[in-house]
């Protein structure tokens, strides 16, 4: 592992996709600043990262609030240049829409659509002032089309879409890549499976190619980081290849 003057700043640093894309950066020489609500539950994964010889800094960060996020990414950028900025908040909630509350609504809009706006528009203001950097956010296949129960989701990721999609106009002219990555598949995460066996039966685990492994996301966004400025991709669909589309 070569140590590298640079940090990665992963917003939503959750179990499962968030923690194995610190895992990857950390791997491959960045500091890695991993932020999620309850930062306590990300102690394993600093025992893993620094167990392998990597550095991680690891905080509670509620991604709705602003002051939160601009400190958690001035902090991360004081430690060395902020280099990537990846905004992974999930928010995925599946509700009829006369049980789809006021508060429902909000809440995923805010933690989904507003809090991307924010880590954007503040990983930016740092990045630009060096000339480079690269943001990436996580997008779902609600970020293409409505679902039956998924208003709330849809509509907040279809505004990380637009988000993401004008800042890329905006900022990759300046040397900032701007990517989002749309997952169109179920992750392979214990909440998923247990959600797909209590939908289908046990037999929808019967295939488990037809999820997508938290590790091939991060593997994808290390492929973003790696693109040459001459061919940089804003958006990249993953899916497995037995997936339905």
């Amino acid at each position: 592992m070569q140590p590298r003057n640079a940090t990665v700043a992963v917003i939503g640093a959750g179990d499962y996709i968030g923690a194995e894309i610190a895992k990857k950066f950390a791997a491959e020489g960045f500091t890695v600043f991993a932020g999620r609500r309850n930062g306590e539950k990300l102690a394993p994964l600093v025992a893993e990262i620094e167990a392998a010889g990597g550095k991680i800094v690891a905080r509670s960060l509620d991604a709705r609030k602003e002051d939160e996020v601009t400190a958690f990414l001035n902090d991360a950028d004081a430690h060395a240049p902020l280099e990537v900025t990846i905004f992974n908040v999930g928010a995925n909630v599946n509700f009829p829409i006369l049980e789809t509350t006021d508060r429902v609504f909000r809440k995923v809009w805010e933690m989904a659509c507003w809090a991307g706006f924010v880590s954007g528009r503040e990983s930016a203001r740092l990045m630009l002032a060096r000339g480079q950097g690269k943001i990436f956010f996580t997008g779902a296949t609600a970020s293409l089309r409505g679902g039956s129960g998924f208003a709330a989701f849809a509509s907040a990721k279809f505004g990380l879409r637009a988000v993401a999609q004008s800042m890329a106009r905006e900022l990759m002219p300046k040397n900032i890549h701007v990517a989002h990555l749309i997952i169109d598949s179920g992750v392979d995460t214990a909440w998923v499976r247990e959600r797909r066996e209590q939908m289908f039966g046990k037999d929808a685990l019967a295939n488990p190619d037809l999820l997508m492994p938290p590790a091939a996301v991060a593997g994808a966004y290390w492929q973003l980081y790696q693109q040459p400025k001459s061919a940089w991709t804003f958006e990249m669909e993953i899916r497995p290849y037995g997936e339905k589309w």
